[in-house]
């Protein structure tokens, strides 16, 4: 029989870690999340990370499994999860992945795609930029060079478009003309579902969540992180406009809003993102029933 791997996409707040829970018990398979900000093991609020009681569900991997102290990127990401796969394909048929990073889904399903070497000054100039002139310096500088990029990747995050601003000005291409070249042949076979739901629903449903993690604490975790705000994993929604609020830039209710704002963008970004796979179904997040038969008739046709 084949290896299939069931891989679960969608906004923010959308609703995959209930139906990836339900999946993995009937088809008797482990989760791997594909979410980049729930790798690390400080942040547990703000990455709004399975609960204990959904943990116990189902066998879960890379959730809270690495430090923000360590060095990790989508290429380590994509070897350990393949090495893993492997490994539990031999002993079962399924694996599950719930992905909201759309390039590490990406990495794992088609490979990565490999940039030419960047003059170490290149990026030197654009950290002294990103010190002098901000953000939205680089932002913008992004939008004029590559408008694909900027409107797909984390532009809230200072190392993604210092990324890919390097390459532009490195080569004289886009940054996006280098992604998706060429892929890998992997040894399973790819189920994509996919959920989706009205804007205005995915922001209330975003909204809702922001106000139940600051009644959760999430001030105070991110009050614990405050000495190591610069580290790149940090700089992240949900963390970055509350290190705004204690650098006295922000009200808390300013910090809040921005959050949402923030997370709206996100999710609008990853819906630009995954709408370009073809590949995905695409189901309402409240009619999640439908999944199962449907992936059971994959399978007969298989």
């Amino acid at each position: 029989m084949s290896h299939y791997l069931i891989v679960i996409i969608g906004t923010t707040a959308i609703g995959k870690t209930k139906l990836s829970i339900a999946l993995a018990k009937h088809f008797k398979a482990p989760i791997l999340s594909c979410d980049s900000r729930q790798f690390f093991k400080e942040l547990t609020i703000g990455t709004a990370v399975p609960t204990a009681e959904e943990l116990h569900q189902a066998k879960h991997y890379f959730i809270q499994n690495k430090s923000i102290f360590e060095p990790y990127n989508v290429g380590q990401f994509e070897r350990e999860a393949i090495n893993l796969l492997d490994k539990i394909y031999k002993t079962s048929n399924f694996a599950i992945m719930v992905g909201g990073s759309g390039l590490y889904v990406d990495a794992v399903l088609n490979g990565l795609d490999y940039f030419p070497k960047v003059n170490s000054e290149i990026r030197a100039n654009l950290n002294k930029q990103l010190i002098e002139k901000g953000l939205k310096s680089l932002q913008v500088q992004l939008k004029t060079l590559d408008l694909e990029s900027y409107q797909n990747i984390e532009i809230e995050n200072p190392h993604r478009i210092i990324r890919a601003l390097e390459i532009c000005l490195a080569t004289g291409k886009t940054y996006s003309s280098f992604k998706f070249q060429s892929k890998i042949s992997r040894n399973f076979t790819p189920i994509l579902i996919g959920l989706t739901a009205p804007r205005t629903t995915i922001y209330e449903r975003i909204n809702q969540r922001v106000d139940e993690m600051m009644s959760n604490g999430l001030l105070e975790e991110v009050k614990q992180l405050y000495p190591y705000k610069n580290l790149n994993a940090l700089q992240t929604v949900g963390y970055k406009e509350l290190f705004a609020y204690f650098d006295h830039q922000y009200t808390l209710a300013i910090a809040v809003d921005e959050i949402k704002k923030n997370t709206r963008r996100f999710a609008k970004r990853q819906e630009t993102w995954f709408r370009k796979n073809e590949s995905i179904n695409w189901f309402d997040y409240d009619k999640t029933e439908a999944i199962i038969p449907f992936i059971e008739q994959k399978l007969t046709i298989k």
